[in-house]
């Protein structure tokens, strides 16, 4: 092994994720491919991120620091600070399956024409209990050069890619306000190879202090900036500033959880069909936004048949895509 130059690097931004950070490197230290430097950006936590992060005495596992300035800037930092040609990303409340960078640098190295590789995840709660598994909406390359630019072709924590490829194509856009991952692979596609595992690689937790919140919550403005960015492959640093103000007004305790419960609900309807443990869900989102008239929707919905929740949910997606 040697320890100047790493044969991947794992870049994970960690911002208050003292929560479950621990989990998730000690994941990445489990894994049966050794040869790596776990690269974690600080985004200026104020928890005990940090403290967590120098209890484990490993030499693979560096750390270095920014102010608070967002998941973009953390992984462009981070992709400057990476020493091996490959980067796996990685999310620090997620937990890596133990063969995953043995089986995504195996494909790798056998098949150079690819640049980007990423994987199914195992979702679960916020307490770490499955969900559903996730399938990427396409394998091959072929079909992913098909999809539509509205749909994004990897789940983010489990991509593998070569870090020159990245570099070239200028990294991770900032204003691109919580697409960033979706903004650069809607960019560079095109003209690169890639490929999904359709097994799972990683467990991906869903939890109410995530950055990310659920689609449905968002405000019409905001996923109209959204996709026509994505179709149009462009967005102004003016954009970025409306999106990053629309979505900071959703930070509040009781939207991110609202909209958890509400994102719980229909994951369990649509993605594994567990109308019970649903109706939980959408219980839940109702007591916290009981204004909210979709969370009653979402709830009377788990009632119905599967197959028809199936259409139902594939005509309001296609609905957006054409937009």
């Amino acid at each position: 092994m040697n320890f100047d130059v790493p044969k991947i690097t794992v870049l994970m931004p960690a911002y208050n994720a003292g929560k479950y950070i621990r989990e998730a490197i000690d994941s990445v230290l489990q894994q049966t491919f050794t040869d790596f430097e776990l690269l974690i950006v600080n985004d200026g936590s104020t928890d005990n991120t940090v403290e967590v992060i120098q209890s484990f005495n490993d030499p693979r596992i560096v750390m270095i620091y920014q102010d608070n300035k967002g998941v973009s800037l953390a992984l462009n930092k981070g992709l400057q600070y990476a020493r091996a040609p490959y980067v796996a990303r990685f999310d620090a409340d997620d937990v890596c399956v133990a063969e995953r960078l043995d089986l995504q640098y195996k494909f790798m190295t056998d098949n150079p024409e690819y640049t980007i590789i990423g994987s199914a995840a195992n979702y679960m709660d916020m307490d770490g209990n499955f969900l559903f598994t996730s399938i990427p909406p396409a394998i091959q390359n072929d079909d992913i050069q098909q999809l539509d630019p509205s749909v994004c072709p990897f789940i983010h924590s489990t991509v593998f890619y070569k870090k020159e490829v990245i570099l070239n194509a200028g990294g991770y856009n900032e204003h691109a306000y919580t697409f960033e991952d979706h903004f650069l692979w809607a960019n560079i596609l095109k003209s690169q190879k890639a490929c999904n595992f359709s097994q799972p690689l990683i467990k991906l937790r869903l939890n109410p202090e995530s950055i990310t919140i659920d689609e449905k919550w968002r405000p019409s403005k905001f996923l109209e900036i959204k996709y026509a960015s994505l179709k149009n492959r462009s967005i102004t640093p003016q954009e970025g500033i409306l999106l990053a103000e629309m979505g900071e007004k959703q930070y509040s305790p009781k939207i991110k959880e609202g909209s958890y419960y509400a994102l719980c609900a229909k994951k369990l309807l649509v993605n594994s069909f567990q109308p019970q443990k649903a109706r939980v869900h959408a219980t839940k989102a109702i007591s916290v936004s009981p204004l909210r008239l979709n969370n009653y929707l979402l709830y009377t919905v788990s009632y119905l048949p599967e197959k028809l929740i199936i259409w139902l949910y594939n005509k309001m997606s296609s609905g957006r895509v054409s937009q």
